[in-house]
C-alpha cells in the first residue's frame, strides 16, 4: 500500500535495495534532510503507478474520487465487536476536527461513541455496501441527541458534511483492491490534509486486516509523517496504528523532511522504538545535532549525512549503523521520477 504526497516513491525506491533482504522486519522511518532533488510540489507519481498497473486515487475538493472514512470490514478487529476499534478512529477524527487545544471532553466522547454504535446498526445487521454509513449519517445522529455538547460537535462537522470541505462525505467509489494504490492528496488544502492523512491511515488499516486474513503483507509508505505527530490528538492514534500495523503483518514507513517537527513530538521515542530501520539522508546542521543526541550517532558517523550526495547516508538496523551509497541508475524509472531541472530540460530537448 502506498500513500503518495510529493516524494514518497522516490525515497522508497532509493531504499529498496538496502531494505528488501530484511522484508520480514516490520517498520522503518526515513529521514530526509537538506539538498537533493525532492522539490515537494513538482512530483507526480501517477505516471509511474499507472505504468505499474496501480490505482491512483486523487483526492481534492473538486475530485470525483471519494474515500469513505466510515468504511469498515468484518476483519477490522480481533475483537468480536469491531466497533470498539472503529470508535477509537472516529473519536480521533472528531478530536482533530472539534477538539481544539484541550481535546474532546468526556461527555463529548461518550456522545460520539454512542452515535458510532447507532450509525453502524443497519450495516452490521445486513452488511451490504448500500448500508455502509457515511459521515453525513453520523452528523444526522449527532443532531438528534439531546445534549448541548452533541449540537457543538454536529456544528463543527457541518463544513465537512454539507459545506465546502465535504470531500469525505461520500461512499468509496474507487477500486481499492489493486496491489499498488497511490493516494494523491497534494491538492488538498491545509484544513483537509491532516484529516485526509488520518482517514487514509484507517483506510490502509482496513486493507491490512483483509490482507492478514489472506496471509499477505501490506507495505505502507506515509509521507510528511511529522504532520501526524504534530498534534497530540492525532499523535497518540498514529502511534497506536503504527504498533497495530506491525502486529498484523503490515510494514509501515514514515517519511519526512521536517526533522525538527518530527523530533518535537512526545511520541517520537515510541516511533523510533517500534522502527526496525531508520534510513537517513543528508541533514541540516541543526537537525544533525538533535539526531546525534537522540540516536547516539558518533561524529564520524555523522559525517555521512553532512552535505552528502543524493542516495548517500546512514542506515540504522537494530544497534547497527551502516553508511551506504545507493546511486539511482539512469534508467527508464529514473526518467519518470526525476525532478532535477537539468534532467527535465534534457527530456524536453529530446522531445523536440
Amino acid at each position: 500500500m502506498l500513500i503518495v504526497n510529493e516524494y514518497t516513491l522516490k525515497a522508497a525506491r532509493k531504499s529498496y535495495k538496502m531494505l528488501e533482504p530484511y522484508e520480514g522486519k516490520l517498520s522503518r522511518t526515513v529521514l530526509r534532510g537538506e539538498g537533493g532533488s525532492n522539490t515537494a510540489d513538482s512530483l507526480d507519481y501517477a505516471s509511474l503507478v499507472n505504468r505499474l498497473g496501480g490505482q491512483v486515487v486523487k483526492l481534492s475538493p473538486v475530485s470525483k474520487h471519494y474515500v469513505n472514512p466510515m468504511d469498515i470490514n468484518p476483519d477490522y478487529s480481533d475483537e468480536e465487536d469491531p466497533l470498539t476499534l472503529k470508535s477509537d478512529f472516529i473519536l480521533s477524527l472528531c478530536e482533530l476536527i472539534v477538539g481544539g487545544k484541550d481535546g474532546l471532553q468526556p461527555v463529548e466522547k461518550t456522545i460520539i461513541d454512542r452515535c458510532t454504535r447507532l450509525v453502524y446498526r443497519n450495516y452490521l445487521t445486513d452488511p451490504k455496501s448500500k448500508n455502509m454509513p457515511i459521515l453525513g449519517d453520523l452528523h444526522a445522529l449527532l443532531k438528534e441527541q439531546p445534549e448541548a455538547e452533541a449540537a457543538r460537535i454536529a456544528t463543527a462537522l457541518e463544513i465537512y458534511v454539507t459545506g465546502s470541505l465535504n470531500v469525505f462525505n461520500h461512499r468509496t467509489n474507487v477500486n481499492l483492491n489493486n496491489r499498488l494504490i497511490c493516494y494523491d492528496i497534494k491538492e488538498l488544502g491545509k484544513a483537509l490534509k491532516k484529516i485526509a492523512m488520518l482517514i487514509l491511515q484507517d483506510q490502509v488499516w482496513n486493507r491490512v486486516t483483509q490482507n492478514r486474513a489472506a496471509h499477505k503483507t501490506t507495505w505502507f509508505y506515509q509521507d510528511e509523517f511529522h504532520l501526524m505527530l504534530k498534534d497530540e490528538q492525532t499523535a497518540a492514534y498514529s502511534v497506536e496504528v503504527w504498533k497495530r500495523f506491525r502486529k498484523w503483518g503490515g510494514v509501515p514507513s514514515g517519511l519526512t523532511q521536517n526533522i525538527k517537527d518530527l523530533l518535537a513530538s512526545r511520541e517520537i521515542e515510541n516511533i523510533f522504538e517500534n522502527s526496525d530501520f531508520i534510513y537517513m539522508l543528508s541533514q541540516a546542521a541543526g537537525d544533525r545535532a538533535i539526531l546525534a543526541k537522540q540516536l547516539g550517532i558518533s561524529p564520524t558517523q555523522l559525517s555521512y549525512v553532512t552535505h552528502s550526495n543524493p542516495g548517500e547516508g546512514l542506515l540504522f538496523y537494530g544497534n547497527t549503523i551502516i553508511p551506504f551509497v545507493d546511486h539511482f541508475p539512469h534508467n527508464h524509472l529514473y526518467s519518470i521520477m526525476t525532478t532535477r531541472p537539468e534532467d527535465l530540460m534534457e527530456a524536453v530537448d529530446e522531445e523536440k
